[in-house]
Order: structure tokens, then C-alpha cells, then sequence
């Protein structure tokens, strides 16, 4: 299936010049999104996933069908003052600054061999981030998985020591 077919490019959004790539169109189309998140489940099964991590928002959409098809956890990342509990964090940089991300201290156990489910891969500092987060916690990234990678912003460069797995490529 081409998923291209199912992405709704948005001028301009969320300011001029950018070109935004809404998957809420492959979301809203059962047969689209069954075939994505199967994708994933694949991928999943290949590098041997014990949990799969998701950041907020768009990972939660894109991991915890992942997660509940294989029957396995899903945990969330989520930024500063979201989650309940202790957790540890990890800064990252933005276009203009940076801003935090946290993890439940015991949402990864030791060993854990964990899959990291995004939307997106832009510049790979979320993701960075996430992978610090579960590396502190003793777990295995085996392997980062996508619905859409801008490969011109190279984010691929910051996670190239990483498995990843995209299922379309601007």
C-alpha cells in the first residue's frame, strides 16, 4: 500500500514556508492505519521488542496499537509535570531553545529490549531524548520505528548508532 496516498500535505503549517505532513488521513482511514501499524508490528517481531516507548502525542497513536497487537506494555514519554509518579528526564534542543522529557523511573526494566515508536522523524532530538531516557533506565533500544522520516533534515545522523525503520520518506 502506498501511504503517501493517505497523507494530507498542509501548506504553510504552522507557519509559512512548511510543509506539514498531517497523518490524522491515514488515522481516519481503517485500512490505512491497520496497514501502518501492522508495518510496525512487523518490525517489532524482526528486532524482538519486550515494550514498546512512544514520546507524546503522536507516539502514543502510533506505538500503543503496535504495543496491544503484540500484547506487550507500552510506556509513555511525556514532557515535564505530565506524569504522576517519580520519574528521571532528559533535555533536548529546540529551534529556538530547549524543553524536557520524562519517563516513569520504573517504566523500563533493566535488559528490557525496547522499540521506540514515533509519527515522525524530523531532527532526531526527540528521539534522542527518548533514547537517553530508556538507556538510564538499563534498557535495550533495538530498534526506532516511523510513519515518516524528512530525510533532509537529516535526523537519521543523531540516531545512526540505532536500527531504524520508516514507512515513507520526504
Amino acid at each position: 500500500m502506498d501511504l503517501k496516498k493517505y497523507v494530507t500535505i498542509v501548506e504553510d503549517w504552522p507557519k509559512p514556508g512548511i510543509r506539514f505532513k498531517d497523518i490524522t488521513t491515514i488515522m481516519d482511514n481503517g485500512e490505512a492505519y491497520k496497514y501502518a501499524t501492522d508495518q510496525i508490528v512487523e518490525y517489532a517481531k524482526e528486532v524482538d521488542a519486550d515494550i514498546i516507548v512512544g514520546p507524546e502525542a503522536r507516539g502514543f497513536i502510533i506505538g500503543c496499537p503496535v504495543a496491544y497487537a503484540l500484547g506487550i506494555g507500552f510506556a509513555p514519554v511525556r514532557k515535564e509535570g505530565k506524569l504522576p509518579r517519580e520519574v528521571i528526564r532528559a533535555e533536548y534542543g529546540l529551534e529556538y531553545g530547549k524543553d524536557v522529557l520524562t519517563m516513569h523511573k520504573d517504566a523500563i526494566k533493566p535488559g528490557q529490549r525496547v522499540l521506540i515508536v514515533d509519527d515522525l522523524l524530523a531532527t532526531g532530538g526527540t528521539i534522542e531524548a527518548t533514547i537517553k531516557l530508556v538507556e538510564e533506565l538499563g534498557g535495550v533500544v533495538v530498534g526506532c520505528a516511523f510513519l515518516i522520516e524528512l530525510s533532509y533534515l537529516e535526523g537519521r545522523d543523531k540516531l545512526k548508532d540505532y536500527n531504524i525503520r520508516t514507512l515513507m520518506q520526504y
